[in-house]
């Protein structure tokens, strides 16, 4: 007995992790090395392409609600991310290289993981889970449009990352919001108005990489990953109250708070690199170069990488999968991932990690689980089958996707410990009952 999982990103690493600890042999088929998307660089299994953040931490927010849930099924990914930490205030961020290395390590070395590098264009026979990310490849995205009639698309964009030693921190300082986390966890790069409005004016009419079957002019980015020029689009203030909104932070060299802020946050543990936080981006390299160079502290600073846009690919979920993340007209066929439209790192492996148990019941002629709505799991799994959803967009993290409180608290805090304290109520009450 054996399952068949297509991709080694998030998803497919926590699904094949889930199968083999139910003692099922997997074959984990991954086009890397042979083959990268555009947006890869890494030949490892499990590379974080747009950011290292893992977004919130704290239990008592859709984010971290979502990672402790996984933590209570014994997530690969949640005991990879908890042991490769670095600062990052209220979020969860990792080293991404010694992320994807403890990954590769635990699926490579595990003997009832077969790792396959090759290009799958064929979905084979068998139980099969499909978590070819957003970034499937032409053939194999093909074979699904055929299978199913139609499928959607948006377009995804990754930060630039300079060196931390070419930022001149006479003009840079180290602060978090309000002093969360250890205070000092980003690196933030103060504007006054004549600066951010000559930086806004050069962003704005900076050449952008085109991109293959895509409208420039009017592109249909996913709202959770949208270019910081496509965003500065919307109005001359509208990234002033998003990714370079102000608030919580004094600039020490002026004693008041700046009109605008770039933050950079660590991509490493090191502290080599950092990322601009909010700035993914689809601005022609040198155009990269030129436009990020006015932002104070980043006159001379050394580009590590710089940000790329690329496809992704996610299905009709509503009409093709059930809550269980099978196929409704095949239920040995598996989806989980971004391509099913749940949107984020961990929203993608948790899919993958429900895929992986599902697939394994279904194998062993078991009844396959959908987890409490409460939970936001079983929420999320709920949201991408609900028929009832007309015009089906990805969806992330959040709690307005789960079922309203019986004695909702007024205050916000409050009312978000008692979404968490629910769920995972219901979740361990849920795994005892069945065995799980």
């Amino acid at each position: 007995m054996q399952i068949n999982i297509i991709g080694g990103g998030l998803a497919g690493c926590e699904a094949a992790y889930q199968v083999a600890k139910r003692g099922i042999k997997v074959n984990l088929y991954d086009m890397k090395p042979e083959k990268l998307s555009p947006a890869h660089h890494s030949k490892k299994l499990c590379e974080l392409v747009c950011s290292n953040s893992l977004k919130a931490s704290r239990l008592e927010s859709a984010a971290g609600m979502l990672k402790q849930e996984m933590r209570m099924f014994d997530s690969l990914l949640m005991k990879c991310a908890d042991r490769t930490t670095v600062p990052a205030g209220g979020a969860l961020a990792v080293d991404r290289e010694l992320f994807s290395d403890m990954v590769n390590e635990e699926i490579k070395s595990n003997p009832l993981i077969t790792v396959i590098n090759e290009e799958v264009k064929e979905i084979p026979d068998g139980v099969t889970i499909v978590a070819s990310g957003p970034l499937t490849s032409e053939p194999l995205s093909e074979t699904i449009k055929n299978m199913f009639g139609d499928s959607l698309s948006f377009y995804d964009a990754a930060a630039p990352i300079v060196r931390f030693d070419t930022i001149d921190m006479n003009k840079a300082f180290f602060a978090s919001r309000y002093g969360k986390g250890d205070g000092d966890d980003y690196i933030n790069c103060p504007m006054n108005k004549e600066e951010y409005d000559r930086f806004y004016d050069e962003l704005v009419s900076a050449q952008r990489a085109p991109v293959h079957d895509f409208d420039v002019m009017n592109p249909k980015v996913y709202e959770g990953c949208m270019p910081i020029e496509v965003m500065a689009q919307r109005g001359h203030d509208t990234i002033r109250f998003g990714p370079m909104k102000p608030v919580g932070l004094t600039d020490p060299a002026t004693g008041h708070r700046p009109w605008a802020v770039v933050q950079l946050r660590k991509e490493n543990s090191a502290g080599v690199m950092y990322n601009l936080v909010g700035f993914q981006t689809n601005l022609k390299f040198p155009e990269q170069k030129r436009v990020f160079s006015m932002i104070p502290g980043l006159e001379n600073a050394e580009f590590v990488r710089y940000g790329v846009m690329h496809r992704n690919t996610f299905i009709n979920s509503p009409k093709v999968l059930s809550s269980d993340y099978s196929v409704k007209e095949n239920k040995n066929l598996f989806f989980a991932g971004q391509i099913t439209g749940v949107e984020g790192y961990m929203e993608s492996a948790s899919s993958g990690l429900i895929a992986g148990i599902n697939a394994s019941l279904r194998l062993l002629g078991k009844e396959t689980v959908t987890l409490p709505p409460e939970t936001m799991i079983g929420a999320l799994s709920r949201y991408i089958s609900d028929e009832t959803v007309t015009k089906f967009q990805p969806m992330g993290a959040n709690l307005g996707v789960l079922p309203e409180l019986l004695n909702r608290p007024r205050d916000k805090k409050e009312r978000a410990k008692a979404y968490s304290d629910r769920a995972f109520s219901a979740l361990e009450n849920f795994i005892n009952a069945r065995g799980l």
